[in-house]
């Protein structure tokens, strides 16, 4: 982020004049810039100093076709659901409209307040839809027998590994826009950027036990 800015200020360059900047109109554009830059590190940094970079994730909303995607994929399903970088928590209040007690994990303090906020104003109560500032990577997941998540392909193998050693036999994970790379999907729902992806993790298992020979493929 820090690049573009810059890069906007260099290109500031072919609409002023720099011979002669009008101090007014160079006072404006800084300030705008400042704000700008104010907000997004407010809504995407907080929380970043405490994960390791190849595991951050930058704040990036589901749109309304994917978190309706997400539910058919679960439909059928019950219990628990943990949503990895739950945001503004869109998902977790499709989820908990949908009878799942539902938990958002997520280390932006003011998304978490915000969502903890409209689950207030909404009258939704704690036992549906929870909210908590909390690294999901430190947190054990063994109790939820369903798991959503929109992260980044460069974390993915990664989230493979936790998740298999943590979930139960008959979890299903639903990923959104990236696919697991090591994982066979039972089902998908979708196309394009909206497209998301269901995995068994029993099934998983099964498959990193015997994974198919090369000439079966």
């Amino acid at each position: 982020m820090e690049d573009s800015i810059e890069v906007i200020l260099q290109d500031q360059g072919g609409v002023f004049p720099t011979s002669r900047p009008h101090p007014i109109v160079s006072a404006c554009t800084g300030a705008l810039l400042t704000g700008f830059y104010a907000v997004w590190s407010l809504f995407s940094m907080p929380g970043f100093r405490k994960i390791p970079m190849k595991l951050k994730v930058p704040y990036l909303p589901s749109s309304k076709n994917q978190t309706q995607n997400v539910m058919k994929l679960l439909e059928g399903r019950r219990g628990r659901l943990a949503d990895l970088g739950s945001g503004d928590g869109r998902l977790v209040f499709a989820a908990s409209a949908a009878g799942f007690q539902s938990t958002g994990f997520e280390i932006n303090s003011i998304l978490v307040t915000y969502a903890q906020c409209k689950a207030y104003w909404g009258g939704i109560p704690s036992s549906q839809a929870t909210f908590v500032k909390s690294d999901f990577w430190k947190t054990d997941l063994s109790s939820y027998n369903n798991v959503t998540a929109f992260l980044a392909p460069g974390v993915m193998e990664a989230l493979e590994e936790k998740l298999l050693t943590e979930l139960p036999e008959d979890a299903c994970v639903i990923s959104c826009r990236f696919p697991f790379p090591n994982w066979p999907e039972k089902s998908s729902a979708g196309s394009g950027l909206d497209k998301t992806y269901a995995y068994d993790i029993g099934t998983v298992r099964s498959h990193c036990r015997n994974p198919p020979s090369a000439a079966s493929k």
